[in-house]
């Protein structure tokens, strides 16, 4: 019976192994090809409207030297409608994000996904 284990053990560290280095070249990609399209669309500027706003909050706890610290990051969304009634979620930072009002009219500029600004009227 314990031989079984001793071989088991090798696969099962080898599948763990294939699964963690996947993941991370899979992430890594998609952050590459999502660089690409926004690259390679056009910057365009159109009149829209702020809808909603919500941010993501993350927690991270930290250990060094028999410490836990704690460190928080947020990402910043923004949903703007387009006069054609579509709506897109925009990433942002904070002090674009805060300026921002639900309800705001203005002048919208994006490349794909990526946000680059809004004036407002």
């Amino acid at each position: 019976m314990f031989g079984f284990f001793e071989f088991l053990f090798p696969i099962f560290f080898i599948v763990i192994f294939v699964i963690v280095i996947g993941t991370f070249i899979a992430t890594a990609v998609n952050g590459i090809s999502t660089w690409n399209k926004n690259n390679n669309s056009p910057r365009l500027t159109v009149q829209a409207k702020v809808v909603a706003k919500r941010n993501h909050t993350s927690v991270h706890n930290h250990r060094h030297d028999h410490h836990t610290h704690r460190t928080a990051s947020s990402t910043y969304f923004v949903t703007f409608e387009v006069e054609s009634g579509d709506r897109m979620e925009l990433q942002m930072d904070g002090s674009e994000f805060g300026l921002l009002v639900e309800g705001d009219e203005g002048n919208l500029t994006f490349q794909g996904t990526r946000y680059l600004g809004f004036e407002r009227k």
